[in-house]
């Protein structure tokens, strides 16, 4: 390990680069055959290994303690960034009153980028080159080579990490990363493919953003509840999990309106992952949502190819417009329009004679 440990600590250089992006290989492939197999003699020295792995890799982000520790949150480089953040009149209509809880610039940039992906695109971009300028002046340098990886079916980054003053890791969505093979099996659709690597994503969110919440009324009608504890989680994500699986199960289902209910079930767990403010919808949350809700579209056709009679209506616009649509309404006091719906949780679905409600948080008048 003392020669790994010498050529990781390079900065700047492309071996240790090569090296770095190697043992996150090794380090997935080995956590993906420990879940394939039941019993194997080598069991408890692979995950020996593995835990080597994640002490050397350090959680993805490759710093050494000086670099982490910082006692005071006040002499954080980056705090400028963030005071500045939160001076933006326009910006605090999609973010709230939010508080930076990161202790030190690593996790504080990613808090930081986090935040960009709720907002309005446009806005987003700005304030992220305009991060980039101010990070660049308290010595950090712009890292594309190494990021945090999401299992997905493409490549998207989503934003850069640091290097020089600064080491923090950027995020990226990876097809290189393998979803987790709960998820994905051999011979697998392309679409089945892309809805796992969004509850993959979900999930890893989930794990990362403390911030984030659920309003999903199979766990709990009555509320928009935190994530932030194990509990809450592990309800969330159990339900989510089912979801995905009783869609995998149905694929192939003659009767495409088990196929269809199993979609719209799953497709109301994903809408239901919201932060409070709600995500704009032309935030790159809001446009991967869309994108998630679009795939619905193949399913209703081959319903309607097949005689079937549906009507699905997503639940957007003036609360008054849409409330005979819906059922088990949210509302919220912060974010968004007064008056208007901020996140359709559930699709308004009529199915042949068999009406589904729709489920909605909207902004109080």
């Amino acid at each position: 390990m003392e020669h790994l440990t010498k050529l990781l600590a390079i900065e700047e250089s492309q071996l240790a680069w090569v090296l770095r992006l190697g043992l996150h290989g090794l380090r997935s492939q080995l956590q993906q055959a420990l879940q394939s197999v039941d019993s194997d003699l080598g069991n408890d020295a692979c995950q020996a290994l593995v835990a080597e792995l994640d002490l050397l890799l350090e959680s993805e982000e490759i710093l050494k303690p000086e670099d982490v520790f910082e006692p005071n949150v006040n002499e954080l480089k980056l705090q400028y960034i963030a005071d500045k953040l939160l001076a933006d009149r326009e910006l605090c209509q999609y973010i709230g009153e939010y508080e930076f809880c990161s202790t030190n610039d690593a996790d504080l940039w990613n808090e930081i980028q986090r935040l960009l992906l709720r907002v309005p695109e446009k806005l987003a971009d700005s304030w992220r080159h305009l991060s980039y300028t101010l990070a660049e002046e308290v010595g950090a340098v712009l890292d594309h080579r190494v990021y945090r990886q999401l299992p997905f079916n493409r490549c998207e980054i989503l934003y850069p990490g640091l290097t020089g003053s600064i080491k923090s890791t950027g995020l990226c969505l990876s097809d290189r990363a393998p979803i987790s093979q709960q998820l994905v099996k051999e011979n697998t659709s392309e679409e089945l493919v892309f809805l796992a690597g969004v509850v993959s994503t979900c999930i890893k969110f989930i794990n990362i953003d403390a911030s984030l919440h659920h309003a999903l009324k199979s766990v709990d009608r009555f509320g928009v509840r935190s994530l932030s504890s194990e509990d809450e989680r592990s309800k969330y994500v159990t339900v989510l999990i089912e979801r995905f699986r009783r869609v995998q199960s149905t694929i192939d289902n003659s009767d495409l309106i088990v196929v269809l209910r199993a979609r719209l079930d799953l497709d109301e767990a994903i809408h239901s992952l919201v932060y409070l403010p709600p995500c704009d919808r032309y935030s790159w949350w809001g446009k991967l949502q869309q994108e998630t809700r679009r795939t619905l579209d193949t399913v209703v056709e081959r319903a309607r190819n097949a005689g079937h009679q549906v009507l699905l209506r997503p639940l957007w616009g003036t609360y008054a417009d849409v409330y005979t649509w819906s059922k088990d309404d949210l509302q919220l006091d912060i974010g968004g329009v007064p008056g208007e719906v901020s996140a359709c949780l559930r699709v308004y679905a009529k199915i042949n004679d068999e009406v589904l409600p729709g489920r909605v948080l909207f902004r109080s008048s």
